[in-house]
């Protein structure tokens, strides 16, 4: 018998954006076939025995920042963009009960019909039964992020590290699509990354993880079983700490 390998994160928060549930080329509407491979690696994590909680944007159906730039007032435009992830979150439960994984989605924002308001103690608990929950409408509040939501949702719960999931394997100082000489970072503070204004997550988020001594990897959502490694304490992607 294989002996059960050994776990670097046993709870974690997977914050991933909702460009990563849309066509593989535009990054838009909801693509069946990502999210069900997504849900995979998700499945796979969680048979380990790492408790997951998920923050998922809304980026792929509405962004509340972007649609303020073409007149729609910022606070009902943000308040659009919490629906869009709550949508998401939806879909993403639909694929992991599809593959027998217990899911619960909780949102910041009441809407009895379809989700569970966010309490952290029952969302704790669902946790502790084995349950994955999604958090969905961000912080509930205009002009935050959903990375300060990640950020927030992290610390009440208890998480051991938030895994950023994005199109590129880690942090860099500059576009790496856009200029090949960029450099990626192995290891960085989160005062590093607010003095050189990396723009991975927002200010705020970084500042909640710096002042909560809260890590945080970087990592290729898109490179196969990269979710796992990284509990299994692998160097993937850029790792971000207090100091």
């Amino acid at each position: 018998m294989s002996e059960a390998p050994t776990l670097k994160y046993r709870r974690i928060l997977l914050k991933i954006t909702g460009e990563a549930l849309g066509e593989s080329r535009s990054g838009s509407g909801i693509c069946p076939d990502r999210i069900h491979d997504m849900a995979s690696e998700i499945r796979e994590v969680r048979e380990l025995g790492v408790q997951i909680v998920i923050v998922v944007g809304g980026g792929n159906i509405f962004r509340g920042a972007r649609g303020s730039r073409k007149g729609i007032d910022r606070t009902t435009g943000d308040y659009m963009g919490m629906l869009a992830t709550v949508i998401n979150a939806l879909a993403l439960q639909d694929a992991l009960e599809k593959q027998d994984v217990p899911t619960r989605v909780q949102t910041a924002i009441a809407m009895a019909q379809v989700a569970e308001p966010f309490i952290r103690r029952r969302a704790v608990r669902h946790l502790e039964k084995g349950r994955v929950v999604i958090f969905a409408g961000g912080t509930g509040n205009p002009y935050f992020s959903t990375d300060t939501a990640a950020a927030l949702r992290a610390n009440e719960i208890g998480a051991d590290i938030i895994l950023k999931a994005t199109k590129v394997d880690g942090i860099y100082n500059v576009d790496p699509k856009k200029n090949p000489d960029a450099k990626r970072y192995d290891r960085l503070t989160y005062q590093q990354a607010l003095d050189q204004r990396l723009e991975v997550m927002d200010a705020t988020a970084f500042a909640m993880c710096r002042d909560n001594t809260m890590p945080l990897v970087v990592f290729d959502l898109f490179r196969p079983q990269n979710i796992r490694r990284v509990v299994l304490g692998e160097a993937i992607g850029t790792l971000v700490t207090s100091g």
